[in-house]
Parts: C-alpha cells; sequence; structure tokens
C-alpha cells in the first residue's frame, strides 16, 4: 500500500537546527515543561514540537527529549495518503543506539488512541485519577510516572489513522485505513518511516499494545518481517485477544461460556457473592472453577440438548456456585451466561452492574430489570480522567497545537473491515506463531487481568495453548496476572508490579 514517503519531519529538520543555535546563543532551553526548564514559546498549530523533560524513576532522573509530530504516509510518486501523529520519548544522552531499545506502543479499539498505555502505564507522565473506592473528581492531573519503562527503552506512541490527532489527507477516503489488513499496513509503513528516519534499525526492537492492539501488534509481527525484514525482539500483550472465537458470544459458539467463567468467578469473588469456602483464597478458586470450565462444563456444552436432566442440574448448580447467581437463572440461560447478562445478574438486588473492562467497578442502571448494563461503569471512570490530562499535556507540557479534536476512542472508524476472514473469526495466533518460528529469538510477553470481562485470562491461556508452538519455543512466551481488569495499572500496585515485570522481559529479551 505505501512504498516510500516523505514527512513533516523532513522539512522541520534546519527549524530545528536553527532553533538549536538561537537556544545556546541565548544560553538557555528551549520547548520545556517541568520544573528544570521555562515555559515554552507559542508555536503554529499543527507543527512538529521537541520538548526536554526529565523524570525520576527508580530513584535516578532520567533527561528525556519528547517529539510530538506527524509522520506522512505516502505513495512512491509523493502522493500524501495520511498523516499519522505520534509522541516519543528518547534518553537523551545516549550514545550508543544499537544498544538502546525502541518501544512502539498502540492500543486497541479499534479506533482508540494510544492514550491509555501513554498516560496510564509506560509514559513519564500518569493520570492521577485514583482507584475504585477512590476516585478523584474532575479536574485532574498528572505527575511524573516513576513506574515508566522509560529507564528501560525509548517509547513512541501511535495514534492510528482517525484516532489522537491522525486523519487520511485531503481527499482520500478513511475507509482505506479502517481494517484488519489497511491497518496492520498504515501502522507497519509508520513503524518503518519512524525507525529509518531516527536511524534506529540497530536497536532492539519492540512492540507494546493493549486490546485490540495486541491483535494488531501479533499481526505486525508477521507483517514487520515479511515485508520489510524488520525482525522485533519482543512483543508485549495487554489484555489479549488474538483469536476472535474466544469472545464472541453468537449461537452456535459455545467457547466464550468456558473461558469466561474464571472472570465471572473472581468478579463474583471481588463483589463477596460466593459462598465463604470459595471466598477465603481467589487464586486456589480459580483453579477449581478453571478444572470444571474445561472438564465438566465443557463435556456438558458439547453434548447441548443430549444432555441429560440430572446433569443439567448438577452443572447448574455448580455454575451458580461459581458466579454467584441463582440456580434458576442459570438454567434459563441454558447453562451459557453471556458477559452482559452477567454483569446485570449479579448485583441485580443491590441496584447495582460490574463494569466489562473492570469488573470490581460497579454502575447505576435506569432500572433493574433489563437484560444488559446501560454502560459500562468501568470506562467511565476512565474516560474523563484521560480525555482532560492528554489534551492539557499536549499543549501545555509538549507544545503541540491543534485545534482538532484529540479522538480518545472513537467510532469514526467503523465499519472496521474484516474482509480477510469473512464468515470466520479473525485468529492473529498462527501469524504469531509463524513470525516466532521464523525468528526463534523473538519473545512474547502477555499481561492478564483477572477482572477482566472483555479479554478474560483465561480465554489468553487457552489461546496460546492452541498456538501449536513447537516445543523449543514454548519458555519464549510467559504471562504475568493482576488483581485488576482490562487496563490494571489503574491499580497503583499492579502498574508498579506490570513495570517490574515489563522491565524484566525487555532486559532478557534485548540481548
Amino acid at each position: 500500500m505505501f512504498e516510500r514517503s516523505k514527512t513533516q519531519s523532513d522539512t522541520y529538520c534546519p527549524l530545528v537546527n536553527l532553533l538549536a543555535a538561537v537556544v545556546l546563543a541565548l544560553g538557555v532551553p528551549a520547548f520545556a515543561q517541568d520544573e528544570e526548564s521555562e515555559s515554552q514559546p507559542v508555536r503554529e498549530k499543527n507543527t512538529p514540537s521537541v520538548t526536554h523533560h526529565g523524570v525520576t524513576i527508580g530513584g535516578k532522573r532520567i533527561r528525556y527529549s519528547a517529539t510530538a509530530g506527524t509522520i506522512s504516509l505516502a505513495e512512491e510518486d509523493g502522493t500524501e495518503k495520511a498523516k499519522v501523529f505520534f509522541i516519543a520519548y528518547v534518553k537523551e544522552d545516549t550514545t550508543d543506539f544499537a544498544s538502546r531499545p525502541l518501544t512502539f506502543s498502540f492500543n486497541g479499539g479499534p479506533g482508540s488512541s494510544s492514550v491509555w498505555l501513554h498516560l496510564g502505564a509506560l509514559g513519564p507522565r500518569r493520570v492521577v485519577m485514583g482507584d475504585v473506592d477512590s476516585l478523584l473528581p474532575p479536574p485532574w492531573q498528572l505527575t511524573e510516572n516513576e513506574y515508566s519503562i522509560l529507564d528501560e527503552t525509548d517509547l513512541v506512541f501511535i495514534d492510528p489513522v482517525t484516532t489522537g490527532y491522525s486523519r487520511a489527507a485531503e481527499g482520500e477516503d478513511d475507509a482505506q485505513f479502517h481494517g484488519f489488513e489497511e491497518d496492520i499496513e498504515s501502522v507497519g509503513e509508520f513503524i518503518r518511516l519512524y525507525t529509518t528516519q531516527n536511524e534506529r534499525w540497530e536497536s532492539p526492537k519492540f512492540l507494546i499494545g493493549e486490546s485490540y492492539g495486541t491483535t494488531r501488534a501479533s499481526g505486525l509481527s508477521g507483517y514487520l518481517q515479511d515485508r520489510y525484514g524488520m525482525f522485533l525482539n519482543g512483543i508485549m500483550l495487554i489484555s489479549s485477544i488474538l483469536d476472535f472465537q474466544t469472545a464472541r458470544f453468537t449461537p452456535g459458539n459455545d467457547l466464550p461460556y468456558v473461558l469466561f467463567l474464571p472472570s465471572f468467578t473472581a468478579t463474583a469473588w471481588y463483589h463477596g457473592k460466593l459462598t465463604p469456602d470459595l471466598q477465603r483464597d481467589l487464586k486456589q478458586t480459580l483453579v477449581s472453577v478453571e478444572t470444571f470450565a474445561l472438564g465438566e462444563y465443557a463435556s456438558a456444552l458439547l453434548l447441548g440438548d443430549a444432555l441429560d436432566n440430572d446433569d443439567r442440574r448438577r452443572i447448574a448448580q455448580q455454575l451458580a456456585r461459581f458466579t454467584g447467581v441463582s440456580e434458576t437463572f442459570v438454567q434459563q440461560c441454558n447453562l451459557r451466561i453471556s458477559q452482559r447478562r452477567f454483569c446485570k445478574e449479579l448485583m441485580r438486588d443491590q441496584g447495582k452492574t460490574a463494569g466489562r473492562l473492570d469488573s470490581r467497578f460497579q454502575g447505576i442502571d435506569f432500572d433493574d430489570a433489563g437484560e444488559s448494563y446501560d454502560y459500562d461503569p468501568s470506562y467511565s471512570a476512565i474516560y474523563g480522567p484521560y480525555t482532560a490530562t492528554i489534551n492539557h499535556y499536549l499543549r501545555a507540557d509538549l507544545g503541540y497545537v491543534s485545534d482538532l479534536p484529540y479522538e480518545i476512542l472513537t467510532g469514526r472508524v467503523r465499519p472496521w473491515n474484516y474482509g480477510n476472514v469473512e464468515n470466520e473469526f479473525l485468529n492473529v495466533a498462527e501469524t504469531l506463531r509463524s513470525a516466532m518460528t521464523k525468528n526463534p529469538n523473538l519473545k512474547v510477553f502477555v499481561a492478564n487481568g483477572y477482572y477482566d470481562l472483555a479479554t478474560p485470562y483465561f480465554a489468553t491461556r487457552y489461546t496460546f495453548n492452541h498456538m501449536h508452538l513447537d516445543e523449543t519455543l514454548r519458555d519464549h512466551v510467559s504471562m504475568g496476572y493482576y488483581e485488576a481488569g482490562h487496563m490494571m495499572y489503574v491499580k497503583l500496585s499492579s502498574l508498579a508490579r506490570l513495570k517490574a515485570d515489563l522491565a524484566t522481559f525487555i532486559r532478557s529479551s534485548s540481548k
């Protein structure tokens, strides 16, 4: 789709050099925002900005540059197709880029900007919003992120076309970027261009994606390798979904009912809905429900209507015990409890619903009679803080000025084109398996939240257990588990653990 292109940064370099000369002549820092430097000058709209900052991580002060701007995607004849917005953080005083890792980060949706991983987990600033029982009111602020991975790797946060400030070029149809293959091609081209223009081909390279971003990352593992010969050191998957069959509650597909069950149990445990013996220890309880899910429960669903009444009653009793809902409700669902029904039913008697992204959060619906919740309270809890802080941060701290709406999570990308898998479920696990086979040094780390009802941990484990990875490569996949949800980093203790896990993974995969 894209062969060769020019970028805004190509024409910006002389301006940067001129600005640097002026700065040196005046003896003052330019474009700074933190306590170590002065306020930045007024900038023109939609032009790149380079600022300089510091952050303390692990007791060490790290100086870094932040670049906010766009890279142009164009055809070989120079016809511009789109501008992709990015924010890059590069550790200053780095003399050996061949040993300094470079990580490309994005979220999912599809239709999401990179704001969540950027300001929630990885970047040098993070949102101060509190957690499920201590949410702060507006206005919200950012603070230094002592759990940033900038001490381990440079970071490039990518907003795919139509998200963030990224847009198709004038006269170009947005739809050409709104699909599985289209998205892989455009993001892949961005990664190639950034790597080339910043002379980072020798750096150890990583991808980190969240949610549909894990789908993108797995697709890119093959695309970058096969199209550009770019072999990665590692891929970090946060709240993963590679095989969509594991999460689609469609008639005839019983797999999600099995794979969501442990997360239903974790949710019921958190809200105190299980019997005393199951409330004692979450992890022990999950071992029991996982065994039941893959054994008796899966076998019962396979039998369908051939399951006899006694066995049906026994399975219903066990499901009720493991989910905290009534046996009658389980029977009414024909032993198949969907995610939306569960979130509505679990605390119906209290007039509350459970969150989808993070089932620790509780919502309040118009009434208690419905089959599904009116909204996801966990998304409502994060939407305001992340939107307010990114919009302030881009202008006030990074010096990037635009009057475009910064698209946090937009429906403008729909309909999303899955034409490559019509009449079947998208499954990029095979792409990742192939990439790992061709590049036996490629490592994968997967982060899972126990209270994630969007991409449940048991479905992820099932997917990797069915990748048919060669035995010699299986230890190249490692997993972490956290007592929070889809965005496990909103819980500070989970963020601290996630940072430690990611740092260990990056170090071990960069050798």
